[in-house]
């Protein structure tokens, strides 16, 4: 049985109800990608808008985004990666010599203790990890802190070659800083954004970086004991089996690739480490 109000006025109800929806719901707007500097600067305010909706609050956006610009420099470097076109052999020659050896050797002794408690947490082996931490960065020695990691990390979000692997990063980057963990200006490092001593993507710090030492923050640039148990926290959080091999082959070589999936660096930490046991 028909209701007793007209198909017009029902009609005219139902565009009303949509009306109000709309109204109640503000839209985002889709962020896309671009390939040169023309476009970045209405992508960022569509980027905040995105942001904003996932409950970064106006305050971070304001002292995470202001000034922030497309980097050419960043765009560069992305596209003249070259070192992991080396064979295994020519990569770990030129990254791991005596000198890389007897340091990490000194590392391992002066942090026995401290190696010892977040092995038994997490159940990574001190070796994996200092090999890791100085084939990032020769243990905080070569960190770079070139480029503003917001701005690096925007750019390559932005850029349509890896947008998609570059905006849950960008959206870690605001986190972090809404977090208290780092300010902008402390966040500095690598062109593609990598923080502090072992050179963790925004979205690596944010998930797996832990407080090791107690002081209230996570500290990815000076804090020996974040750096290293926050490393041991990211390879367990990827399923490292406590007291198991780790050369090619292995349930744990699979974890090493998480960390870095090029081979040849998968390789090099994997031989540095069984050099140190």
């Amino acid at each position: 049985m028909h209701s007793a109000q007209s198909v017009p006025a029902r009609f005219a109800a139902f565009v009303t109800i949509l009306l109000s929806m709309a109204v109640a719901a503000p839209e985002v707007h889709a962020v896309g990608c671009g390939n040169s500097a023309g476009g970045f600067s209405n992508w960022l305010q569509d980027f905040k808008a995105q942001a904003r909706s996932k409950g970064i609050s106006d305050t971070t956006l304001a002292r995470a985004l202001e000034g922030v610009s497309y980097d050419k420099r960043v765009i560069g470097r992305d596209r003249s990666q070259k070192s992991f076109k080396l064979s295994f052999e020519e990569f770990y020659k030129r990254r791991v010599g005596s000198y890389l050896i007897n340091k990490a050797g000194s590392k391992l002794k002066t942090h026995a203790k401290l190696l010892s408690g977040i092995e038994k947490r997490y159940g990574v082996p001190a070796e994996i990890l200092v090999s890791i931490w100085g084939l990032e960065t020769n243990f905080g020695k070569d960190g770079s802190g070139k480029y503003s990691i917001i701005q690096a990390i925007a750019t390559l979000a932005y850029d349509c070659r890896r947008s998609d692997f570059f905006k849950p990063h960008l959206h870690a980057a605001l986190r972090i800083v809404e977090k208290g963990d780092m300010s902008p200006a402390q966040m500095r490092g690598g062109w593609a954004g990598e923080i502090g001593q072992v050179q963790f993507l925004p979205g690596s710090y944010d998930k797996y970086a832990v407080d090791y030492d107690g002081d209230g923050r996570r500290d990815l640039v000076n804090s020996v004991p974040d750096i290293l148990a926050s490393t041991a926290s990211f390879l367990s959080g990827h399923g490292w089996q406590r007291g198991a091999p780790w050369g090619p082959g292995t349930a744990n070589y699979a974890v090493i690739k998480d960390w870095n999936r090029a081979d040849v660096y998968a390789r090099t930490i994997a031989l540095m480490a069984e050099k140190l046991q």
